[in-house]
């Protein structure tokens, strides 16, 4: 369950800047489902769900930092 509490909508521009992602980088990682999908507010407005995008964040970071590891 959603809680305003713990989560809030993130616009383009706050992901750009939160991620370091381009806009066409996101759309293209959506379309090939490895990015979070947008949620629509209204007809002409989408936004990000702050939970998604800090989740994907952590699985990349994990994704990377265990793709790196040294093994003897």
């Amino acid at each position: 369950m959603i809680s305003a509490e713990n989560d809030r909508f993130l616009r383009l521009k706050e992901v750009m800047r939160i991620t370091g992602l381009g806009r066409n980088t996101i759309y293209t990682r959506m379309r090939d489902g490895t990015f979070p999908r947008q949620v629509h507010l209204g007809p002409k407005s989408v936004a990000w769900l702050q939970s998604a995008i800090s989740q994907w964040m952590e699985s990349v970071v994990e994704g990377s930092s265990s793709a790196h590891q040294i093994r003897p």
